[in-house]
């Protein structure tokens, strides 16, 4: 029981984050390019989560507030030369603009209807994208988008003998992890807590005057603005933004990094990233069948963990404490037997 009190008050966030940060140091070039790419769809896959696992709405289009988060910041670095501390809270808010028009009409309709509307309109934002070739490239793209201008890192100790994709992967971690932070502290605060409400019974909610509608759309945006600052830094990443970022393969993807993390906890579609993005990384590199291999293992790991990873962990650690507990503590004999005669009499 000692030893669980001291797991409990161990800030293992903290430590995660401290873990992630000395990638760059330890780990090689290839290493530094995976940590981002979870960083990033990690983050992308908990804004997605704001809505599957804590509002309860299932959007098949999310991928379209990410893409246009990624536009934004693309163009105005790349045509106008902005900086990207202006670009990246232009993308943030461009994509949470997208989501209040768009979420307006959605959070009308419920179930398949505003999962089908919600795919609608990111098929949308992908013709667009696709087809106005004077500010999006059309099918090209917008290319070489490039790095932020990280040249105050080198007066900081460490970071200076960085190269500049390692300074961008810290980059990167500071803003998810203050991301994160917030969207942690959004969804246990009163508003998520009545987002949670909303989920288990939105007819109970609307009953005792909750306007349902409201709530859902601010959900609907506030996602929509986190789904766009993942989708900034993807573009930098990338060094481009193309259409397929907002074509609706890229909403399955996102949505299955949630469902295999587990939608129950905050921190499951991190680990369902990270799962999704090695397994990519591992099956591609040994086979040119990867994508029936990258299937087959998330069949197996769907149905092996229900609740999903973090889910299936979390149970079998329960488990083990349970199991603990009752060796640790044996009782004498007969005592069953004498607390069933107490109940009876």
């Amino acid at each position: 029981m000692k030893t669980n009190g001291l797991a409990r008050r161990i800030p293992w966030t903290l430590v995660v984050f401290l873990a992630a940060l000395v990638v760059p140091w330890l780990g090689s070039r290839y290493d530094v390019f995976l940590a981002t790419q979870i960083a990033i769809s990690g983050l992308f896959a908990v804004s997605l989560n704001l809505l599957l696992g804590t509002t309860g709405l299932v959007s098949f289009g999310h991928v379209a507030y990410f893409g246009i988060g990624a536009y934004v910041c693309g163009i105005l670095m790349k045509t106008y030369a902005m900086p990207f501390s202006i670009a990246l809270p232009a993308a943030a808010l461009g994509a949470a603009f997208a989501s209040l028009v768009f979420g307006f009409f959605c959070v009308r309709l419920t179930r398949i209807y505003f999962a089908m509307l919600s795919l609608a309109f990111s098929q949308i934002i992908w013709a667009i994208a696709y087809k106005w070739n004077d500010v999006t490239g059309g099918d090209q793209g917008l290319p070489d988008v490039p790095y932020p201008d990280l040249d105050w890192m080198n007066w900081i100790p460490l970071l200076g003998d960085l190269r500049i994709a390692g300074q961008f992967y810290v980059l990167t971690l500071v803003v998810v992890g203050l991301s994160l932070a917030a969207m942690r502290r959004i969804i246990h605060s009163p508003f998520g807590r009545m987002l949670t409400t909303i989920r288990e019974n939105a007819e109970r909610a609307s009953a005792i005057g909750v306007d349902v509608r409201r709530y859902e759309l601010a959900a609907f945006v506030v996602a929509g603005g986190f789904a766009g600052i993942a989708g900034a830094l993807f573009g930098i990443f990338s060094r481009g933004v193309f259409s397929d970022y907002v074509f609706w393969p890229k909403s399955a993807e996102v949505m299955i990094m949630t469902i295999l993390g587990g939608i129950d906890y905050f921190w499951g579609p991190v680990v369902g990233a990270a799962t999704l993005v090695l397994l990519n990384q591992e099956t591609t590199s040994y086979t040119e069948y990867w994508s029936f291999v990258l299937g087959t293992i998330l069949l197996v790991l769907l149905f092996a963990f229900p609740g999903g990873i973090v889910g299936g962990l979390s149970a079998g650690f329960a488990w083990l404490r349970r199991k603990r507990r009752g060796t640790a503590s044996p009782e004498p004999n007969g005592a069953d037997v004498t607390r069933v005669e107490v109940k009876r009499a």
